[in-house]
C-alpha cells in the first residue's frame, strides 16, 4: 500500500510539471497587420500595355498610403529620380513622408525580391536574404537576375541591417505570416523554386529566417496564376486565354492572414462552375479549404476561415508593342504551343481581391469596375470591400485600380513590401 501511494504521488507530480518554455526564435517575420513602419515601392520601368501606364498606379498607391503611413521608393538612376520628385507632392517630401532612394535593379516587384525585413529578438531590424531567379524562370548567374537578386542586399547596406543569407529560392508573395509563428505558402511554388530540396529541408530555411514554428502547405495557387510558358488556358468559349508573366501560384493571390487566427479565402462564384478556368479554381480551392480546416496555428488552434469571391474574370487582347506582349512573344512554351507572334491575342489579368495591402490605418484593395463595365464587376468589388470592412472595423477600406499592374502578372500587393515598426 506504502508503494503505491508513493508511486500516485511521483506521477500526480510528473503530470503536474511545467513544460520547458519554447525558446523564442533569433528572427521573426512580423505580421503584415502589426504595426508598419513603411511601405517600400519601386518605379516601374515600363508598362505592361501602351494604354495602361504603371506609373499611374503607383502614383494612386503612394497617394492613397502616405496619410497613413511612410513610403520609401526606389528608383533606378536620375532621370526617374527628377520624375518621381516632379510627381510626388512636395509637402509629403518636405517631411519625409515619402522619401526617394537611387539604386540599380530591372524588375518592379518589391514583394518578391525587395528587402524582406525580419525582427531579432530586441526588436531592432534585419534583413532575411532569400535567393530570387526570376520566379524560377531565370539563371542565378545571369546579370540581369543578379542585380535584383541582390537588391535587399543594398537597401540593407543602407540601413546598416544585419543580414541572414540563405540558398532558398523564394519570392515574398509566396510568404503569409501570422506573426506568431506560423507560415502559410503554397507547396508547389516552393518546390518548383527548389527541386533538389524536400519539404523537411525547405521548412527548416523558412524556420531559420522567418522564425516560424508551424509551415501550412496549400497545394496549389489559382489557375490563371499558373505559368506563362505552360499552354493558354481554355476560356468560357473555347478560346486561348495567355496568362501574363505569372508566378505559378503565390500565396498572396488566394489566401491571407488578416489576424493571427483568421484567414481570408478564395472562392468562385456559383456562376463560373461550368467554366473550365472556373472549375479549376474551385478543385485547387476546395483542396486547400480542406488542409485549412484541418490545420492548427503554432498553439495548435484552429483557424477561422472567411471566403474572399474572386474577380469576374477579365480578359481583354494584348497587341505587339504592349509589354506584356513582347515578353511573352519571346517566351518558350511547352507541349509544343507556337505563339502566334505578330497577332494580338487574349490574356488574363491576374486578378484578385486577395492581393491587397494593409498599412496601419488603411487596406488598399484592388477595384475592377469601370464604367460602362458588366454590373457583377461592381458587385464583387463592393462584396470584397464589405468582408475587408468586417475584419478590418477601424480600418479605412481604399479601393486601388491596379489593372495596369494585375496585366503584368501581380497586384497591389506585390508592388509593395512592409517595413514593420521596431521596439527600439
Amino acid at each position: 500500500m506504502q508503494k503505491t501511494s508513493i508511486a500516485l504521488v511521483l506521477l500526480l507530480l510528473l503530470g503536474c510539471k511545467h513544460p520547458e518554455p519554447i525558446e523564442p526564435p533569433l528572427y521573426r517575420q512580423a505580421a503584415e497587420f502589426e504595426p508598419t513602419e513603411a511601405i517600400w515601392l519601386l518605379w516601374s520601368n515600363y508598362d505592361h500595355r501602351a494604354d495602361m501606364p504603371n506609373e499611374q498606379a503607383t502614383l494612386d498607391i503612394i497617394s492613397a498610403l502616405a496619410p497613413y503611413v511612410k513610403v520609401k521608393l526606389i528608383v533606378a538612376n536620375d532621370s526617374w529620380y527628377q520624375l518621381a520628385r516632379s510627381k510626388i507632392r512636395p509637402d509629403w517630401l518636405e517631411k519625409q513622408q515619402v522619401s526617394i532612394f537611387k539604386m540599380p535593379y530591372q524588375e518592379f516587384w518589391a514583394r518578391d525580391m525587395g528587402p524582406s525585413f525580419v525582427l531579432n529578438r530586441q526588436g531592432k531590424l534585419a534583413m532575411a536574404d532569400f535567393n530570387f531567379n526570376a520566379w524560377g524562370l531565370g539563371n542565378l548567374q545571369d546579370s540581369l537576375v543578379k542585380t535584383d537578386e541582390t537588391l535587399d542586399e543594398r537597401v540593407a547596406k543602407m540601413m546598416n541591417l544585419s543580414i541572414i543569407s540563405s540558398a532558398l529560392i523564394t519570392e515574398g508573395g509566396n510568404h503569409e505570416v501570422n506573426g506568431r509563428g506560423t507560415l502559410m505558402l503554397t507547396e508547389k511554388v516552393a518546390r518548383g523554386r527548389n527541386p533538389k530540396l524536400s519539404l523537411a529541408q525547405i521548412e527548416k530555411e523558412y524556420q531559420r529566417l522567418l522564425g516560424v514554428r508551424k509551415i501550412i502547405w496549400l497545394k496549389e495557387g489559382l489557375y490563371e496564376d499558373d505559368y506563362t510558358q505552360r499552354s493558354p488556358l481554355p476560356g468560357p468559349k473555347g478560346e486561348k486565354l495567355y496568362t501574363l508573366l505569372t508566378t505559378n501560384g503565390h500565396i498572396d493571390e488566394m489566401a491571407r492572414f488578416v489576424d493571427a487566427r483568421t484567414v481570408l479565402l478564395a472562392q468562385v462564384d456559383s456562376t463560373e462552375l461550368d467554366e473550365p478556368i472556373g472549375r479549376e479554381n474551385q478543385r485547387r480551392l476546395a483542396q486547400n479549404l480542406r488542409i485549412l480546416q484541418a490545420a492548427r496555428d503554432q498553439d495548435g488552434k484552429a483557424f477561422k476561415i472567411i471566403r474572399m469571391p474572386l474577380p469576374k474574370l477579365i480578359v481583354d487582347t494584348l497587341h505587339p508593342g504592349d509589354g506584356t506582349y513582347d515578353l511573352i512573344s519571346i517566351s518558350d512554351f511547352e507541349n509544343g504551343h507556337q505563339f502566334p507572334k505578330g497577332k494580338p491575342v487574349l490574356g488574363i489579368a491576374a486578378a484578385s481581391y486577395l492581393n491587397f495591402l494593409i498599412a496601419n490605418g488603411c487596406v488598399l484593395v484592388p477595384a475592377y469596375y469601370r464604367p460602362g463595365a458588366d454590373p457583377e464587376v461592381k458587385k464583387r468589388d463592393e462584396q470584397a470591400q464589405a468582408i475587408l470592412r468586417s475584419v478590418f472595423p477601424q480600418k479605412k477600406i481604399i479601393p486601388i485600380d491596379a489593372l495596369a499592374v494585375n496585366f503584368g502578372g501581380g497586384g497591389i500587393h506585390c508592388i509593395t513590401i512592409n517595413e514593420p515598426k521596431t521596439t527600439q
